[in-house]
């Protein structure tokens, strides 16, 4: 995963630097370590060209990190600094605002009579002038507080910015359509007019002049070196070669054109992907997809599928899936599709089997099927509102049982048990009208979630 790009924003005021330019010295040299501590947990720090004290400093820094495209801009005061200097630069910014709300010393009390206790420790409430004006005029803002040797507040910081990271990659969605959306199906379903205004995503469509072109460009020494790699990553139990290799042949195609046009995600439809010119269901070049990090969703599900991307982007233990069935003894529930998750999260050596097939005229194809291995996960939903989007975060665990070898051989599964017993789960589900198609993510702080749906401008619920 690349490092997450952040404008950092240092915040001071003038009327300190005419009394005594050496005043800011230790505040600056605090700022550096912060500097150095959020660059070793992962960020990439695009430093203002100053420490920013007047508006047209402000503005140029906004412009610089603008101009960078960053994810995210943390802003923290090394002093107090007036609001209004800086306010209309933070309203200019593209990217959230991530306050970092610190300052150098653990404990001040019995340092308060000292003004060199106070000096370099007095910021905090130039974050409330900051906040104050932000929250007046409904710019967001995300808020991390603590000293940075005796809290979590750098890990927080952190967290925001990979929460930004997401929207980020969220908004510059590229998605892939194969065979259009599954008809009748309308949870999940929204227009591309819609997806590009509200979230920032783009939807390409595979039409059959696309496919035979593709499709043309895969030669046969392709497939046997795409076939080798197969064989050396899984295990391959496949009877019906002509199938595997039309089905690879078909996987290659679809690979070649997501690339050529940069795509972060992809949807089939397995209904009607016939009707656009490919041969095969590729079931595992779906798998392939989710395992190189980017995103999928089944049956022309655009929106989960550059969700999925998103979440992909910045946490590798990614992947789509469905709630299928409940276990209302047990209180879990089986996630499951027809051949399409990430191999990344294989509790065992994904199988490539033959795979009957009678959706379409393409007949018989081969898929890939794996087990979810056991660890806390989250699923993750977005569904479309009339007015704006609900994204509803179901925390939970992937259980160890009921996956024995063998149990796997005929559709991806796992055992999902929620935070909730069942039926209040589901029922909450449901009436927060969460669809049938859905992200699941591991090892992730409900609360990093909670902040790029907030980030997004999604309405946000957490069940259980």
């Amino acid at each position: 995963m690349c490092k997450i790009k952040v404008g950092y924003l240092p915040l001071y005021i003038k009327l300190y630097d005419d009394d005594d330019p050496h005043y800011r010295d230790p505040m600056v040299a605090y700022m550096e370590k912060l500097v150095k501590m959020l660059e070793e947990q992962g960020l990439e720090i695009v430093m203002a060209d100053e420490v920013c004290r007047l508006k047209s400093e402000f503005d140029a820094a906004a412009k610089k990190f603008n101009d960078a495209g960053v994810a995210a801009v943390i802003t923290q005061h090394l002093a107090y600094s007036p609001s209004l200097e800086s306010i209309d630069a933070l309203l200019s910014l593209n990217a959230p605002i991530v306050v970092l709300d610190t300052t150098p010393d653990y404990g001040l009390l019995s340092m308060a009579a000292e003004r060199d206790g106070i000096d370099a420790n007095h910021g905090i409430h130039g974050v409330q002038d900051m906040c104050s004006l932000l929250k007046r005029h409904g710019k967001p803002y995300y808020l991390c507080a603590g000293h940075a040797l005796h809290s979590g507040v750098i890990a927080e910081t952190v967290a925001m910015c990979r929460a930004a990271a997401v929207r980020q990659a969220y908004q510059n969605a590229r998605v892939g359509s194969v065979g259009g959306s599954f008809t009748g199906m309308g949870d999940f379903l929204i227009s591309d007019e819609r997806y590009r205004k509200d979230v920032g995503a783009e939807v390409f469509y595979m039409t059959p002049d696309v496919a035979e072109r593709y499709l043309a460009q895969v030669t046969e020494a392709d497939v046997d070196a795409e076939l080798a790699l197969d064989a050396a990553q899984f295990t391959v139990e496949v009877n019906w070669q002509e199938d595997y290799r039309m089905a690879t042949k078909a996987g290659l195609a679809l690979r070649k054109w997501m690339e050529d046009n940069r795509m972060t995600a992809c949807t089939v439809n397995f209904l009607t992907l016939d009707e656009c010119g490919m041969p095969k269901m590729p079931f595992p070049e779906c798998c392939k997809i989710l395992g190189r990090g980017l995103g999928y969703a089944g049956e022309g599900d655009v929106l989960t599928a550059g969700l999925v991307g998103a979440l992909s982007a910045v946490y590798p233990a990614a992947t789509f899936t469905e709630m299928f069935c409940p276990d209302w003894e047990r209180d879990v529930l089986l996630l499951s599709h027809m051949g399409e998750s990430s191999p990344r999260l294989a509790k065992w050596k994904p199988i490539i089997k033959d795979c009957p097939f009678n959706y379409n005229s393409c007949g018989n194809t081969v898929a890939m099927y794996s087990c979810f291995r056991e660890g806390k996960a989250t699923i993750v939903n977005l569904a479309p509102m009339n007015d704006g989007f609900t994204m509803v975060l179901c925390p939970g665990e992937l259980l160890d049982e009921g996956m024995e070898d063998g149990a796997y051989r005929y559709a991806t599964q796992g055992w999902f048990k929620p935070n909730l017993p069942l039926p209040a789960f589901l029922k909450a589900y449901s009436m927060e009208g969460g669809t049938h198609h859905s992200a699941l993510v591991y090892d992730v702080d409900v609360a990093e979630l909670e902040a790029f749906g907030r980030m997004m401008g999604f309405d946000v619920v957490t069940i259980g």
